[in-house]
């Protein structure tokens, strides 16, 4: 199967399966923190940022960013520490609002949000990365 780059052009990918697999694997690892917040009385969110699974695939992640650069497949690498980071802050402001009576709503909220956009993120990257395809990044 063909890699292609964000223009459609046929790239060699190759040298990638390794690189591949460690993506694979930390995928694997996100999402088995955001499965134990389904499954235990911990949230989503909170199972993903600070579950041993997810903080695990973030320092393979940083460990291996190097080894991507300039290929497809450093997308995956910035969108899984991209969700990881923005999660942790959502759960910060989350947190903060869990200091006032009224702000618990607001918390709470914020928290199943931030779950199951992290759900999200798991699921549309780790498919992107079966189809060999590289993940929009921000400008």
């Amino acid at each position: 199967m063909a890699d292609y780059d964000q223009q459609g052009e046929i790239i060699d990918g190759g040298h990638l399966d390794g690189q591949r697999a460690w993506c694979h694997i930390m995928y694997g690892l996100h999402a088995l923190s955001a499965l134990s917040g389904i499954l235990t009385s911990a949230s989503i969110a909170g199972a993903f940022v600070f579950g041993w699974p997810s903080i695990i695939a973030v320092i393979i992640n940083y460990a291996t960013r190097s080894n991507v650069r300039g290929t497809w497949i450093e997308t995956h690498w910035r969108w899984q520490l991209r969700t990881f980071w923005f999660a942790a802050l959502w759960l910060l402001v989350a947190g903060l609002l869990a200091f006032t009576l009224i702000g618990i709503p607001a918390a709470i909220v914020v928290i199943v949000v931030t779950g199951l956009w992290v759900l999200y993120r798991v699921v549309r990257g780790w498919l992107a990365l079966v189809d060999r395809r590289a993940l929009p990044l921000p400008d």
